[in-house]
């Protein structure tokens, strides 16, 4: 059943806290606000779009940090300062022209509820909220900041056949950078 939901799927969307991170927010003593990103759910990322699926965040939080990682990896879409995600989510179907159907969304806690009980592969990080855990398709075995985009993505691609081309090319890019 999830193979075939996986199929359908053209987009991921990626709550921030908790999925492209370890959920910890760090203040310096300047101020400034850290976060942890991991670099495998980077390329990750890099890979699900050469594989032809946008990539975009809807997320609570606002961020400088958020952008920039955003801006890093060429997403397709940034929708930030969101308490229901419902609005942003209609925003990107009317951008890309997409249904319900064609996209997985990753989120971690309640507030990701609202997406997740509608999009078409509904997916948490081993961290997820455990009453969240009902209305998903997919929990990760990794934790989010911690590999648990990049497995979602690699399950995506291994279902839709792309991921053994995109590896290829990606090591043919490494071999000619030796």
């Amino acid at each position: 059943m999830i193979y075939s939901k996986i199929k359908k799927i053209k987009a991921v969307l990626f709550d921030v806290d908790g999925v492209l991170t370890d959920g910890k927010i760090i203040y310096s003593k300047s101020g400034d606000e850290l976060k942890h990103f991991n670099v495998q759910d980077g390329l990750g990322i890099t890979m699900l779009r050469l594989g032809g699926i946008k990539a975009g965040i809807i997320t609570g939080r606002k961020s400088e940090l958020i952008k920039r990682r955003a801006d890093e990896l060429k997403m397709d879409f940034l929708s930030m300062g969101h308490f229901s995600k419902l609005e942003p989510l209609d925003e990107f179907m009317l951008k890309f022209s997409m249904t319900l159907e064609e996209i997985a969304y990753m989120g971690d806690d309640i507030l990701d509820l609202s997406i997740l009980s509608r999009c078409g592969f509904a997916v948490g990080p081993a961290n997820v909220v455990e009453e969240v855990k009902p209305h998903l398709d997919y929990v990760c075995h990794q934790e989010g900041g911690m590999g648990a985009v990049r497995e979602l993505i690699d399950l995506i691609l291994k279902t839709q056949n792309k991921y053994q081309p995109i590896f290829d090319q990606l090591a043919q890019l490494q071999e000619i950078g030796d």
